[in-house]
């Protein structure tokens, strides 16, 4: 299949092996103050119409007006955003090629054999936003707290099942991290995205699910569903009224996000110009308003050395929870 073009207008050992030499390496080009001349292309390793490239679509054009050249969307999917990845971080390090990368990117690198590091393997520039998973349960269910469903599961061992979009992914590896953190277990289902987890939980078919904010919280404003609480360590500004879950279990945090990064080798001010960049457009009303919508708070003041250090605690967590609990790819 050919890839898909689009063209947008005008840890520890790994929590030391980020350090921010990445961001320090020469390039190759890139003259400061004639960057950038020409337009630039952004991977998106996942198909159209996924989160990466709806949040990639929201931000290209907003980039572009702010740089001063056209932002092409690439979109390269395949192998859990590998296939993309890897092209990426091969590319010139010119500044003109960039990479939009999920939370999946941290899961992935802990999940798959890849052929470069994913620490320091890429220069990371801007954290674009976070937002929460959200635990789910039908809203017949007797359960109406993760306290209660932590109780019935404690007394019921492998009665109850989750749904999530596939193995390996960020709501998979959140029920793996609530089993392992409150010594319950679960039956793990996986499905082919967020929309038939939700809908088998409609049916009755399982019994719990975790799904993203953005395809959750709707359907518990519709009454479809009930939400027992948010991944994220604090409350979201898009849905107050459902509890953190690391209230009712301590140390308890995951969470999608999204953020840009490039090719090692970038040269200090390529990285500094695209990550001003991306900090003027994520403190636009407009993008805020859109990404809040999604249920993703924006994080306009993330530097790249502290998203530098992010990635490696998202890997080092990740790898942790995956050995504990002995996940792996069919």
């Amino acid at each position: 299949m050919r890839p898909m073009h689009v063209v947008v207008p005008v840890a520890c050992a790994v929590l030391s092996s980020v350090c921010v030499g990445v961001l320090a390496q020469p390039a190759a080009g890139a003259g400061a103050g004639k960057w950038p001349e020409k337009p630039i292309r952004a991977i998106v390793a996942f198909a159209p119409g996924g989160g990466t490239d709806v949040v990639a679509r929201l931000l290209a054009p907003r980039m572009s007006e702010d740089l001063g050249q056209s932002v092409v969307l690439d979109n390269r999917p395949g192998a859990g955003g590998t296939i993309g990845s890897e092209l990426a971080v091969r590319a010139n390090p010119d500044g003109y090629t960039q990479l939009f990368i999920p939370s999946s990117y941290a899961s992935s690198a802990a999940l798959y054999k890849l052929n470069f590091d994913p620490i320091k393997g890429i220069t990371p520039i801007n954290l674009i936003g976070i937002g929460p998973l959200v635990l789910l349960v039908n809203p017949t269910s007797k359960v109406t707290t993760l306290k209660e469903l932590i109780d019935y599961a404690r007394a019921n061992p492998g009665a109850v099942s989750f749904g999530s979009s596939g193995i390996g992914g960020t709501p998979h590896l959140s029920g793996e991290l609530l089993q392992q953190l409150t010594g319950i277990k679960l039956g793990h289902v996986p499905y082919k995205g967020d929309g038939p987890a939700m809908a088998d939980l409609m049916g009755g078919h399982i019994q719990a699910a975790f799904a993203a904010g953005a395809s959750s919280v709707p359907q518990i404003r519709a009454g479809r569903l009930r939400g027992l609480g948010v991944t994220t360590p604090k409350r979201a500004t898009a849905a107050p009224d459902l509890p953190a879950m690391g209230e009712t279990v301590p140390g308890f945090s995951s969470s999608t996000w999204y953020g840009l990064v490039g090719p090692v080798g970038l040269s200090k001010e390529v990285v500094t110009r695209l990550s001003q960049t991306m900090v003027r457009v994520l403190e636009r009303p407009d993008v805020q308003e859109r990404l809040r919508a999604d249920v993703v708070e924006p994080t306009p003041s993330t530097t790249p050395e502290e998203f530098a250090r992010f990635i490696a605690t998202e890997i080092a967590l990740w790898t942790k929870v995956i050995k504990a609990g002995n996940v792996k790819i069919d």
